[in-house]
């Protein structure tokens, strides 16, 4: 347990984040308590202009705010954090101070300021501490994502973004909002009949505006029975117009949701952009982590798709997973370039608090879970070598090895709606059980969100509270 003792509550927050990524699994408290292993102590002077920092039985260090720039300050505070806890554990992070979910943001705002790219790298080393190989790949795929999204309308333009929270099962690392298809199939006409009706709000409300991206994520989509799955395609095309739309994407994630009937389903309402996630390629993780299909089963189901015509196939893997090693996370990357997918994004496991890694450790805790840059480096030159650029990044809090996630893309199958729920320039409406809609106000650099309940039993009960919602934001 380490103690968080600060006279101030502001910049807590950061303060605990940096802790947590120098220090994973440790828990906290506020008040000094005997089974502390040290506290990190903050005191402000009266008039808030000066913090001293210190770690308990030491010396604290003066740190002075930066008067009305409240953004400047916290990077002050958190610089000179990192570098004390770096002294302590000896040990750096390959994102320095950096401790939010989109790092690329922060290269991206320097672009339209007309900053050079190489300006930004060294920006990005001094203000918050990054390594060289983190700073120069934030800056290449902000540059990328610059010109991906330069055709965008962000002031009239919006994206879609419709939930299905069913899975065949649920892995041992998720905490996405989604619940075994198997027990709520008598639940799915009145999922719809909520869905539905939040859907023709939506397209009331934008009627006249541009819808660019359509993504159907969960849960996973494809675990619906092919003629609930016609029925929402043909819902959703009969209502929107896909007059403008550029990509059209359905997570037909797990390979055991997948079948020949539903693929033409999918191909037959111009889904341009499909998920098939093996995660890794070793059999025994795949049974470790709770997904029930099989390594041939992936391939079998990639090459079903290929056959129907689906030119742009995703594959998402997971660096960190339970027992595999460097190895291991060879091999996966070796079997994943036989079958050549269009993209793949790499994921750093992150251990979220519902997941039931972390609800469940008294059973999971001699697992062991390694990240390493060097793992890392192999997934990025096994994508490179395969002709895949990077093209978007996110982080998330728990990451094993204090890394990233990163997709890469062939030439033209970059995935837009990424980008945009990353770099937060469009706004994304979202509509099903457990979605987050986030109204971006263009040249207000202002954003607003709502959420709707992630219960689905509350989401078909409450479904005129959601578009209430929807009404007073949009």
């Amino acid at each position: 347990m380490i103690g968080i003792l600060l006279n101030d509550e502001r910049f807590e927050q950061d303060i605990r984040e940096l802790l947590m990524a120098f220090y994973p699994g440790r828990t906290f408290c506020h008040e000094a308590e005997p089974e502390m292993e040290f506290s990190v102590e903050g005191v402000w002077n009266e008039d808030r202009s000066v913090l001293r920092l210190g770690f308990s039985g030491e010396e604290p260090v003066t740190i002075e705010a930066v008067p009305d720039q409240r953004v400047e300050t916290k990077n002050r505070i958190k610089r000179r954090f990192y570098e004390m806890l770096t002294a302590r554990t000896q040990r750096t992070l390959p994102w320095g101070s950096l401790t939010g979910i989109r790092p690329t943001k922060i290269a991206m705002t320097k672009l339209d300021e007309g900053w050079e790219p190489q300006t930004i790298f060294r920006h990005m080393k001094e203000c918050y501490e990054c390594s060289d190989e983190k700073a120069a790949l934030s800056v290449e795929i902000a540059c990328r994502e610059r010109e991906l999204l330069s055709s965008i309308d962000y002031t009239d333009g919006y994206s879609l973004y419709v939930g299905i929270p069913f899975c065949p099962t649920t892995c041992l690392y998720c905490s996405f909002t989604s619940y075994p298809i198997s027990q709520w199939k008598d639940k799915i006409s009145d999922y719809f009949t909520a869905l539905f009706r939040e859907l023709d709000y939506i397209a009331a409300k934008k009627r006249g505006c541009t819808l660019n991206t359509v993504y159907f994520g969960g849960g996973t989509p494809t675990s619906l029975p092919a003629e609930d799955l016609d029925r929402l395609l043909a819902k959703v095309r009969g209502t929107f117009d896909f007059t403008s739309v550029r990509e059209f994407t359905v997570e037909a994630g797990r390979p055991d949701s997948i079948t020949e009937e539903k693929l033409r389903v999918l191909k037959r309402y111009g889904v341009t952009r499909i998920s098939i996630n093996p995660q890794t390629m070793k059999q025994a993780t795949l049974d470790l982590i709770g997904r029930r299909h099989t390594v041939q089963e992936v391939k079998d189901k990639f090459w079903l798709a290929r056959s129907l015509g689906f030119d742009n196939i995703n594959m998402d893997l997971i660096c960190g997973l339970p027992e595999e090693d460097l190895d291991d996370l060879r091999d996966t990357m070796e079997q994943v370039r036989e079958l050549a997918p269009d993209s793949v994004t790499v994921h750093s496991l992150a251990i979220k608090r519902a997941a039931r890694l972390n609800t469940m450790k008294e059973v999971y805790r001699d697992l062991k879970i390694t990240n390493t840059q060097e793992m890392i480096d192999l997934t990025a030159a096994c994508a490179r070598g395969m002709g895949l650029e990077p093209y978007y990044l996110y982080r998330q809090k728990n990451m094993a090895g204090n890394f990233e996630n990163v997709g890469y893309a062939a030439p033209g199958k970059a995935c837009l709606y990424n980008i945009l729920i990353m770099e937060e320039r469009q706004t994304i409406i979202g509509c099903g059980a457990g979605t987050s809609t986030k109204r971006v106000f263009a040249g207000e650099s202002r954003i607003e969100r709502v959420e709707n309940v992630k219960n689905v039993e509350q989401y078909i009960a409450r479904i005129d509270e959601m578009i209430a919602r929807k009404e007073s934001l949009l």
